[in-house]
């Protein structure tokens, strides 16, 4: 059994080098929500001597707000976004001798995609324009998963271990009560249930079943370091084995 850990970097955090050591795939900011061009060839300098999949972590042009507010944008100026900030990861990845494996969706932008067939389209449609090599991660059992497909993209479904479920799948709201988890022992057991069972518990005690390709560490949580310790020792434990999708 195997499983790849994410995680969400150079979001200005000064935890980034020590989780880069626990995880196998890492998403970098792409200098808008957060970061900037020396940040970003850091850690794909990082990445690339540790063997970890490099990711685009792009997001909707809102620093002020870490990306996390919600906005209605037209369409074509997300693609052109999207098409600014992947493109200037992928030329830092070039130039150090690395490239990009996925892109994953950052924030109020992932959340919206998956609520938003239009917006999950254009997600998927301006990355296979930019690379159709390139995987793209998304909230696993979600509809923005069945449109990154009909694009013709491979995906990674993913699941997280720091935040709860709402009762159809997506995740429970920031700021909700309980929608972040900052338990260890509770951490764990949701990331075992997912990897092993496929299945994750809502915060109203129903039980979804999910397929999930990675589990997503959010590299800016208080505890992010001790998570990643405390899973990566428990996916060994159990006998999962931590690697990049292939």
């Amino acid at each position: 059994m195997h499983i790849d850990l994410n995680a969400d970097l150079g979001e200005g955090c000064d935890t980034d080098e020590a989780i880069l050591e626990l995880v196998s795939s890492i998403n970098i900011a792409c200098g808008v929500h957060a970061g900037n061009a020396e940040t970003m060839q850091r850690l794909v300098r990082a990445a690339r001597t540790r063997g970890l999949a490099i990711g685009a972590h792009p997001s909707f042009p809102d620093r002020e707000h870490f990306g996390r507010r919600e906005m209605q944008l037209p369409l074509p100026v997300i693609r052109a976004e999207l098409l600014y900030q992947i493109g200037a990861l992928d030329a830092i990845a070039r130039a150090e001798g690395a490239e990009l494996a996925h892109v994953k969706p950052h924030g109020a932008l992932y959340n919206q995609a998956v609520r938003d067939p239009a917006l999950a389209q254009c997600i998927a449609h301006s990355v296979r324009d930019f690379n159709p090599r390139l995987k793209l991660m998304g909230l696993a059992g979600s509809p923005m998963i069945a449109a990154f497909r009909a694009a013709g993209l491979a995906v990674i479904e993913e699941g997280f271990a720091d935040r709860r479920y709402s009762a159809d799948g997506q995740l429970a709201k920031r700021g909700t009560p309980g929608a972040l988890i900052d338990d260890t022992d509770a951490v764990l057991a949701q990331v075992l249930a997912l990897v092993q069972a496929g299945t994750v518990t809502a915060t109203d005690g129903s039980v979804r079943h999910l397929r999930v390709d990675t589990i997503c560490l959010h590299g800016d949580g208080p505890h992010a370091l001790e998570f990643a310790r405390a899973i990566r020792a428990k996916l060994r434990q159990s006998g999962v084995e931590v690697r990049p999708c292939a």
